[in-house]
């Protein structure tokens, strides 16, 4: 009972070690404070005087502020957030040197300028979009239709952890423009500005851009958007794996039950040589209430010693009401069967003796 017990409680902790948790500093940002997108393509350089002048940008406000833009081919959408398979994955063609500048997302990203043996595009993808998404992996190629209705092959040269790009493939923009020459100008930008400001910036950036369609939000809520599909799945495996051990301890109390029953007569002596019933029954909770709380202490320790080096949370508030209702649960389950197998007289069974 211990074993199984203490397996479950392992699982459940473990599990929760996964839950993602989005903060303006998490990796997966790659640094940059706003994702923007716009409904037609910009032309304009955001980083320059005369670009930000076009739309009316206050310089105050943009000081220090650095745009990545991206081109956009459009295709299906590789994120967690389409439960199909896609055939043809966005592709987004950037400056790799503007990603290999920061060390942003953790990327080599002078992969991307490096020429293939049989001539594929090096791409690199989102782990997400990449093994998920596109049921592919590190090394793999795939089809893909240029502008002029011929088919070309992009290879997979390197996956990214889960980031605010997952969805599409990155590629460098020099062999984005060759295969898509019509997709002149940006759709995504990638805001780099302090984090102070950065309410301000996304706020001066929908006004400038509302008739490009801008959209911005912070990057981490961006990531935050993908993480929560995921950290639905980890909450429903933990409701119903909390669920299953609540109705475990059921079986404890079962446990519990056919012992005292098996031990009627031992405990009639008790009570006829002056044990009240309540005595009884506290003597008996207390020697089972120890299966609970070694089992429970060894699933957690072992939990601990499995994710802690991960750095993971390991406890939330669904976690620790899940185990203070399996403790609440066994403890009521173990008093139940106690006072089901004590109650009324024990002398019967004593004569039986």
């Amino acid at each position: 009972m211990i074993g199984v017990l203490a397996s479950g409680v392992f699982l459940l902790v473990a599990v929760n070690a996964f839950h993602l948790d989005s903060r303006p500093d998490a990796p997966g940002t790659g640094g940059f404070a706003l994702f923007a997108q716009s409904a037609l393509p910009l032309y304009d350089d955001l980083n320059s005087a005369a670009g930000r002048e076009v739309f009316g940008l206050s310089d105050e406000i943009m000081k220090n502020v650095r745009v990545v833009p991206l081109r956009v081919r459009d295709g299906d959408e590789a994120s967690c957030l389409n439960l199909n398979r896609a055939q043809q994955p966005r592709l987004l063609g950037v400056a790799p040197e503007e990603f290999e500048r920061r060390g942003a997302f953790g990327g080599d990203w002078s992969l991307l300028g490096q020429p293939t043996p049989d001539g594929a595009v090096p791409v690199i993808g989102d782990e997400q979009t990449v093994t998920w998404a596109l049921g592919r992996k590190l090394g793999d190629t795939l089809p893909v239709t240029d502008e002029r209705g011929q088919t070309f092959q992009i290879r997979i040269v390197a996956v990214l952890p889960a980031s605010i790009l997952q969805g599409g493939l990155i590629m460098a923009e020099k062999n984005f423009v060759e295969k898509f020459p019509a997709g002149s100008g940006y759709r995504i930008f990638l805001v780099d500005a302090p984090q102070e400001r950065a309410a301000a910036v996304a706020e001066e950036l929908s006004r400038g851009l509302r008739n490009r369609g801008l959209e911005v939000v912070p990057a981490w809520r961006r990531l935050a958007e993908f993480q929560a599909v995921e950290n639905t799945y980890l909450g429903i495996f933990q409701a119903l794996g909390g669920l299953g051990l609540l109705l475990g301890t059921a079986g404890l109390g079962i446990v519990v039950l056919r012992s005292v029953m098996e031990r009627r007569g031992e405990l009639a002596l008790m009570q006829a040589v002056g044990f009240d019933q309540r005595t009884l029954r506290r003597l008996v909770l207390s020697e089972h209430w120890l299966l609970i709380t070694v089992g429970l202490f060894i699933g957690t320790a072992a939990a601990v010693v499995a994710v802690l080096p991960e750095g993971a949370v390991l406890l939330g508030g669904l976690l620790t009401a899940t185990l203070a209702g399996l403790v609440a649960g066994g403890l009521g389950f173990c008093w139940l069967a106690a006072w089901m197998a004590l109650r009324g007289s024990l002398l019967p069974a004593l004569r039986n003796e």
